[in-house]
């Protein structure tokens, strides 16, 4: 292989955000979570990995650098994100020799061009994010690539993201290509069970724990798609959209519309977690750290 000519077929990556608070401090959220699933991550990549001191280290180091470049509060956040990736003058199908291990850093509004208004989800039955075996639980890079075919086709079609169905039978929810998905009947929450296929999101966790704090049911398991089309209430979660209300979802030729109220379920949840996410209410559950 050439000098210089690198080849890389392994890939991780987190997403963390860094806070401020109405006083100007820096706040970072969870960051144990983060950093034990990109341990494991590459453990399942057959990657060597800094261990989770180090990441975590390593994040905390990356916020105070940039902590001029964090927004006010309610005005953004400033994204984080560990890339690990491997690299070295290989050709065979194997671990890569040498790894690197880099952080970046960029103000961010909202995920989404909508904002907080509702999104349009559109159900995919032809490509699949994930399969039973594959890596869909690791935060890899292979997990992103295939999206972007679905991504593109129904965003061209004016709708917000993508939401995939298992690819063993076509029935089941999975994940939005971007974040997990929660349906709310009654007093029941509900969301797709992490059984290989869907990563286990850090806001996902949060949300359910939430949940469970102020009273409500929460079942994570196998939700088909005949469920979706009738919840009362649909939201997205993950560390890029936050908590996002879900007005419509269009699978085939039928189209489900959402009552999205002010004082709906995710709204409420979305308030205590960016609460606690910026200080305004007390974190009892030691998920914040100051930098």
């Amino acid at each position: 292989m050439p000098y210089g000519v690198k080849k890389c077929i392994q890939g991780l990556y987190e997403g963390t955000k860094a806070y401020r608070t109405e006083d100007g401090r820096l706040l970072l959220f969870r960051l144990d979570q983060n950093a034990t699933r990109m341990k494991m991550g590459a453990d399942r990549m057959c990657m060597a990995c800094p261990s989770i001191y180090q990441i975590i280290d390593a994040v905390k180091q990356t916020a105070l650098a940039n902590k001029r470049w964090t927004p006010p509060r309610g005005k953004g956040t400033l994204y984080i994100r560990p890339l690990l990736m491997g690299s070295g003058p290989i050709l065979g199908l194997a671990p890569a020799p040498e790894y690197t291990f880099l952080i970046y850093a960029s103000p961010v509004g909202n995920y989404f061009k909508e904002g907080l208004k509702p999104l349009n989800l559109y159900v995919e039955d032809e490509f699949h994010r994930a399969t039973r075996g594959g890596a869909g639980s690791v935060k890899s890079i292979t997990n992103y690539a295939p999206v972007l075919k679905a991504m593109a086709r129904a965003k061209s079609r004016g709708f917000s993201d993508v939401l995939y169905l298992d690819s063993a039978n076509k029935k089941n929810l999975e994940e939005v290509s971007s974040c997990n998905i929660f349906l709310v009947k009654g007093n029941i929450i509900s969301t797709p069970a992490t059984s290989g296929t869907i990563l286990a999101g850090v806001t996902r966790r949060s949300i359910i724990e939430i949940a469970l704090d102020h009273g409500y049911q929460v079942e994570e398991r196998a939700i088909p798609l005949d469920e979706l089309m009738d919840a009362d209430e649909v939201f997205c979660t993950g560390t890029a959209v936050g908590v996002a209300p879900v007005g419509t979802i269009t699978y085939q030729d039928r189209r489900v519309e959402y009552n999205v109220r002010e004082e709906s379920v995710s709204q409420k949840l979305y308030s205590i977690l960016e609460g606690i996410k910026t200080g305004v209410i007390e974190d009892k559950k030691g998920w914040t750290i100051e930098i």
